[in-house]
């Protein structure tokens, strides 16, 4: 296992503002290039928002939002986000890897940002596999065959279940957490108390009580989970409402109530995605080349490397990434991620 540790070469300004000449910096110490400043300009710029103007693309069920960053005959790299985050965990990773001329990817996962669904009458389902086959149907939409594939929290796991039920369009893979496919039966075993405490919010949300407080609360919830998920953070009011605009997406509620209700066997799925769920219940292995990240200051739930390093069969290896890290380790630490995509994407790791 390999260290990074962000906090030897990196102030809070830097892992919070990302000021141009400490990106400079830390790129320079691997050999990477810098990304270009961005310039000033409207609301749509990547001054305001962290990327340039968001497109959208029918897909599958939904019309997708998302980003895109570099040239279009680079090697196409899908960085996906978590809750409840959003595409902006991934702007200072996207700026990176386009400078160094990857074509960067970043879409609203369903229930989030410029997403919508196409039809009012479809399901509003937030289980696992309806949201990996959102993002192969993306990757149809745009004709990318094959892409190396970044993620943490939700996005993690839908990088896991690409990998492993569509290794054929998943080059490698970055995820953080490491192994993140579950199923209902293990979501129905009880955990130890404080593990279980950990979860609360997957109880809250199985009452209606829960339901009807986060349609409340939205972005009050929202900022509660990003303090307990990275005690060590200290991002400003700015960083989190730039975020936080994603959450008033009218199916987001909607997502995330039945994604957690769907993990505890209390909400039904959709009959169209059951084979997918049956084969990832048998925990498949994932044979294409990754690197998995974890934060030395992690405040959510999440496995120890040692309980799925057996789950890659393929080239393989596993960093802390030190410095007061926390959940989401993408912004946090933009440098690191952007550091695994690259070495994965060209296999430039043991």
């Amino acid at each position: 296992m390999n260290s990074f540790n962000v906090s030897d070469r990196i102030d809070e300004r830097r892992r919070h503002i990302l000021g141009a000449a400490a990106i400079g910096l830390a790129f320079a110490e691997f050999g990477l290039a810098p990304p270009a400043q961005a310039t000033s300009g409207g609301p749509t710029s990547a001054t305001a928002n962290g990327f340039g103007p968001i497109k959208q693309v029918d897909a599958g069920l939904l019309n997708v939002g998302y980003a895109e960053e570099g040239p279009a005959d680079g090697a196409p790299v899908i960085l996906l986000h978590g809750w409840p985050y959003d595409i902006h965990t991934y702007a200072d990773v996207a700026h990176f890897l386009a400078a160094e001329g990857f074509r960067v990817i970043v879409p609203h996962l369903r229930g989030y940002g410029t997403t919508r669904f196409l039809l009012d009458q479809t399901m509003r389902d937030g289980q696992q596999s309806a949201i990996a086959a959102d993002i192969v149907g993306l990757m149809d939409a745009l004709k990318i065959d094959k892409a190396t594939i970044g993620g943490c929290d939700w996005g993690a796991r839908t990088a896991n279940i690409i990998a492993a039920l569509w290794p054929e369009r998943c080059k490698a893979m970055v995820s953080v957490s490491g192994y993140l496919i579950g199923n209902q039966q293990a979501g129905k075993q009880p955990l130890p108390p404080k593990a279980e405490l950990q979860w609360w919010y997957q109880y809250y949300f199985a009452t209606e009580r829960g339901s009807a407080g986060y349609e409340k609360y939205t972005h009050d919830f929202a900022r509660l989970i990003w303090q307990l998920a990275s005690p060590q953070w200290k991002f400003d009011d700015a960083t989190f409402e730039r975020s936080a605009v994603a959450f008033d997406n009218p199916d987001h509620v909607d997502i995330v109530v039945h994604n957690y209700r769907w993990r505890l066997g209390l909400a039904d799925g959709e009959p169209q995605y059951d084979e997918l769920e049956k084969r990832l219940a048998k925990a498949p292995v994932i044979g294409v080349p990754t690197i998995t990240l974890e934060g030395d200051a992690n405040g959510a739930p999440h496995p120890e490397p040692a309980a799925y390093a057996k789950m890659f069969s393929g080239k393989y290896e596993h960093r802390l990434v030190t410095g007061g890290i926390g959940h989401n380790l993408p912004q946090e630490a933009p440098d690191a991620f952007a550091k695994a995509v690259i070495d994965v994407s060209q296999a430039s790791f043991r």
